[in-house]
């Protein structure tokens, strides 16, 4: 293994000491969780930053080189990424303007979009026509529930990029699986408002695509400083007092300590999903409500074409095609008739969604197999509606990522969709929305509707999809609600 043998050259230099710390970023940030498995015992402390991709089925997401997420293929993100990062001779590789990337994420089938770009060969059609639970990724050194660590980490992802429930995930296993108390009792991490690989160079005022969130800098590279001489030079005071969890509060603008994650004092409060069968646009009737519906409540029903997909803007994580990386202002796609919104009253008091949040919804659909995208947005008293979390999933997955279970016509099926993790403050006189539609694009790729591969496929069908929120099929979004705060959530003292 070559991270194994150059750890061990490292280690037995004349100018080493014998102990090694590593750091890295996306791709070097998976190779520090890979490398982490290796429990060689030269690695003395690792730095992962945006490291979500390592995981293969650790928390069940089968990420995987982050390439899917809910079974659907991360197109905007991963097809420029392919032809100019991971192309086998990229000596041939020619750069392409933003317009060649759109019409390469348009054609079909799905398995030649890299072809149409031109350029060298790449793995790009071997990745994609992979089922998302294949288990190449943890034969490959991908993160597993049953993985083995020997080594303290520090994890850095952020709300914005890719991942943050990911990171979550790796610090729970790394911490049960540690073969020496101090890798299971010292797995840290960093969750910022940034986007990818950008936690270190935030700036005041920070602004992440069209949010303001106020000042939320830190001082990483002491803080890594720290972590490095503690566990390379024998220096546990650098560390002294460090918060196993410190994240930022968007809204509230302000860094948090916690001991866990969750942290102490949130309480998962079921919001449920009503409407009088109008809740198209945001103009429609759809509400969001503590209270459960009746029992003759109407669903709601919308088109779904893959040939005319609802958009997503902002290309998270940092990959951006035209458009500004972070969150966006979805009203104006949320006039669109194949989109649903369920929205609250404007709140009397402010609210703190801070944990992993979970779309439960009872939906049909008139195909075999189609998406649905849920996502949480944070409704301005101006009218902006900016996207705090979202997900997606391909539903024929809904039992599970090593199978496929296909949709009967019309027959209702229950899915949960998990929207990632946050941290953000809805104030008082703003509203909570939850979206619903069948598509996110172009960062994920079009559920072709037929049933079939859907990356070999040039022709779709059109569906009749529909949410279903009755007494019976009581659909909700499950918010976690911080209801306490006290020692154990203070202000993050982030460079003690």
């Amino acid at each position: 293994d070559d991270g194994y043998d150059t750890l061990s050259w490292i280690s037995q230099q004349p100018w080493s000491n014998g102990r090694v710390g590593t750091y890295g970023c996306s791709a070097l940030g998976i190779a520090q969780v890979l490398l982490a498995q290796l429990c060689h015992p030269a690695h003395r402390c690792a730095i992962a930053q945006g490291s979500g991709g390592a995981n293969g089925s650790a928390g069940g997401r089968y990420r995987n080189g982050d390439l899917r997420l809910g079974g659907a293929v991360e197109v905007a993100a991963f097809v420029p990424w392919f032809h100019q990062t991971a192309a086998k001779d990229r000596s041939r590789v020619q750069p392409k303007s933003d317009e060649e990337y759109q019409r390469a994420f348009a054609s079909l089938p799905l398995v030649n979009m890299l072809k149409s770009l031109g350029g060298p060969p790449t793995d790009w059609e071997d990745w994609v026509s992979r089922d998302p639970g294949d288990p190449w990724g943890d034969r490959n050194g991908m993160l597993s529930e049953d993985s083995t660590i020997d080594v303290p980490a520090l994890f850095v992802n952020s709300w914005y990029d890719v991942g943050a429930a990911d990171a979550l995930h790796q610090q729970r296993v790394f911490s049960a699986r540690g073969l020496s108390p101090a890798a299971r009792d010292h797995q840290h991490i960093i969750l910022s408002p940034a986007t990818h690989c950008g936690t270190e160079s935030l700036k005041a005022p920070t602004v992440i695509g069209e949010r303001e969130l106020g000042d939320a800098r830190l001082d990483c590279w002491q803080i890594y400083l720290d972590w490095f001489d503690c566990w390379l030079n024998d220096k546990p005071d650098r560390i002294e007092g460090m918060p196993r969890v410190q994240y930022y509060v968007m809204g509230r603008n302000e860094w948090r300590a916690a001991s866990e994650w969750p942290p102490l004092g949130v309480e998962l409060q079921h919001w449920f999903l009503r409407s009088g069968g109008n809740a198209a646009t945001r103009l429609g009737d759809g509400t969001l409500d503590v209270e459960p519906p009746s029992a003759d409540e109407p669903a709601d029903t919308f088109t779904y074409d893959p040939g005319d997909p609802a958009p997503f803007l902002g290309m998270d994580g940092g990959k951006s095609s035209g458009t500004t990386i972070g969150p966006r202002d979805y009203q104006d796609v949320q006039l669109r008739p194949d989109v649903l919104c369920f929205t609250s009253p404007p709140l009397t008091e402010g609210m703190e969604v801070t944990g992993f949040v979970r779309a439960v919804l009872f939906v049909s659909s008139s195909a075999p197999d189609t998406d649905f995208v849920a996502r949480l947005l944070d409704v301005h008293p101006d009218g902006r509606a900016i996207d705090v979390v979202d997900g997606i999933l391909r539903v024929r997955y809904r039992e599970g990522f090593d199978r496929a279970v296909f949709m009967e016509p019309s027959v209702i099926c229950k899915i949960e969709i998990d929207l990632d993790a946050t941290s953000n403050w809805f104030p008082a006189g703003h509203q909570i929305r939850l979206e619903i539609t069948s598509s996110a694009f172009p960062r994920f790729d079009r559920n072709l509707n037929t049933g079939g591969n859907n990356w070999d496929e040039t022709e779709w069908v059109v569906a009749r999809n529909t949410i279903h929120h009755c007494e019976q099929f009581p659909s909700h979004v499950l918010l976690p609600v911080m209801t306490a705060m006290g020692s154990h959530a203070g202000k993050a003292n982030l460079n003690s």
